[in-house]
């Protein structure tokens, strides 16, 4: 792996890493491992109260990854006003496959998620493991929103919101 490839990040960049969604690259340091000089990047996701070290070499393996470009924002956004595609598959299932898509990183899967899990009030009631992938999902896509807007969380919430509410007023 080249140099250039490993230091694509630098401290005070806000991150994506799969598992755990947006956080922010507090410093980058070495740690001896094992006999061996490890260099690490250390990320810091404040609204979990966690600090994570990764291999700066093993940082793209991880799936780690800059905070996406306002034209990935607004494809996530037009997905969201997509129709919810809900597959006949068992709740297990789905339940599983939500969750790879949420833990993917990927932002327009997670938007799918939110899309496939909102409900409007006059609908059906969402099961607690429902609810629990849906408010996931819309909390990954909400701070990765806020990131790259550089609002805050509660005005991206909004932004969201309209956009599912909106989908929901065009569907009545």
């Amino acid at each position: 792996m080249s140099k250039s490839k490993k230091l694509e990040f630098r401290p005070n960049d806000y991150v994506v890493y799969p598992a755990h969604g947006v956080g922010q690259i507090v410093s980058i340091e070495e740690q001896e491992v094992a006999g061996f000089s490890l260099e690490l990047f250390v990320i810091s996701f404040e609204k979990d109260k966690m600090t994570l070290r990764v291999p700066t070499n093993k940082a793209t393996e991880s799936g780690l990854r800059s905070l996406s470009s306002p034209d990935v924002i607004s494809q996530a956004m037009k997905t969201l006003k997509g129709k919810a595609k809900v597959k006949r598959a068992m709740w297990s299932r789905r339940a599983q496959e939500y969750e790879q898509k949420i833990n993917s990183g990927d932002l327009i899967s997670i938007a799918e998620v939110v899309r496939d899990l909102h409900r409007t009030d006059d609908q059906r009631e969402q099961s607690y493991s429902e609810r629990q992938l849906y408010e996931a999902a819309l909390e990954r896509l909400t701070r990765e929103v806020a990131a790259v807007s550089g609002a805050d969380e509660i005005s991206a919430a909004k932004q969201v919101d309209e956009v599912l509410t909106s989908r929901a007023a065009a569907a009545a």
